[in-house]
């Protein structure tokens, strides 16, 4: 089986000019090499595409595959992430994780906390900030914890991004509006352990794969998991697994989300807990970073004791569920 690898490679975007923390989101060459190694191992014949730009070069020139490993992000606008399965339903070609609806609606963090809730499950009081005017009309308890509405890999998030006050809430949503040219999410600070949980599968198959919790070291950046403290994690934070009634707990509202949203194949969802140690929805990853050195997923895989091999394999087995018409007879 001919399977087309998408994906947005930094080192191209770096070269024409943007920024470290602006590609903060986009792969290594480890990691598509990796990618690809693994689907090899695993019998299959890649070929690599790149971005959305190259995916419609290719697609427009008349170049097929039997499905596509879809792991392209995407570069502007806030359904950036919805691109790649769009063209690639355009074409009626499988693709391998979220359809465009969930890639673009799990972009947007405000939208997610909205469906999340309306399906019961639980994630903290928020307010969406347009402009300077709604930051002074902001009607939540402090501590509040401000970050990018659409950004991911940690954006947006640092030190500052907890709040006390109406001043620092003013000074910090006018900065970050401006900065990402985007609203602001201002959401209930939880005080209590983050998570990030792996999840393999869709709809009522998807399983935990392991719960992870993000702990932060002396020298990592206070109150969050932003981008300076994933980009250099090493002695700032420290991981470990999470089980018993505690891992089950943050699995079971993890999956819930994970169903609400409509994720498929593979991905995570980041918590938090509340001063009672109650977990609660903060943000779903439905194309969660697959580097072999350096991802959450992976490190959650490797707690399983469970080679990257083995990783790609579940996410592809969870796929070929979906499209069984695709397995050799």
């Amino acid at each position: 089986m001919r399977i087309g690898v998408t994906y947005d490679l930094r080192a191209d975007y770096l070269a024409m000019g943007y920024g470290e923390e602006e590609t903060a989101e986009f792969d290594s060459e480890i990691t598509i090499a990796a990618l690809c190694g693994a689907l090899t191992s695993l019998g299959y014949e890649t070929a690599r595409i790149g971005g959305v730009r190259k995916l419609a070069e290719n697609l427009v020139a008349g170049e097929r595959w039997d499905c596509v490993f879809n792991f392209c992000e995407g570069l502007k606008g806030v359904s950036r992430e919805a691109q790649a399965p769009a063209l690639l339903e355009a074409y009626d070609i499988p693709y391998v994780f979220s359809d465009p609806l969930t890639s673009a609606v799990a972009l947007d963090k405000a939208m997610t906390k909205h469906i999340v809730r309306a399906y019961g499950v639980p994630t903290p009081d928020f307010a969406v900030i347009e402009s300077a005017e709604d930051a002074r009309r902001i009607d939540l308890p402090f501590p509040l914890f401000l970050k990018p509405v659409a950004e991911g890999s940690g954006k947006g998030i640092h030190a500052n991004s907890k709040v006390d006050n109406v001043g620092d809430l003013a000074r910090v949503a006018e900065d970050l509006l401006a900065r990402f040219r985007q609203p602001v999410l201002a959401e209930t600070f939880l005080p209590g352990r983050e998570y990030t949980v792996g999840i393999v599968g869709t709809g009522a198959d998807a399983e935990s794969l392991g719960v992870m919790e993000v702990i932060f070291g002396d020298k990592a950046a206070a109150h969050g998991y932003g981008y300076e403290n994933k980009e250099f994690y090493e002695g700032r934070m420290t991981y470990r697994l999470v089980e018993g009634a505690e891992g089950e707990a943050a699995a079971n509202v993890a999956l819930a989300a994970w169903r609400a949203l409509r994720c498929r194949d593979g991905g995570r969802i980041d918590l938090r807990c509340d001063g009672s140690g109650q977990p609660s929805f903060i943000e779903v990853n439905p194309l969660a970073g697959l580097n072999p050195e350096r991802s959450d997923l992976v490190f959650i895989a490797r707690f399983r004791n469970m080679s990257y091999r083995d990783l790609i394999g579940r996410i592809m087995a969870a796929f070929h569920k979906r499209h069984p018409e695709l397995l050799a007879p």
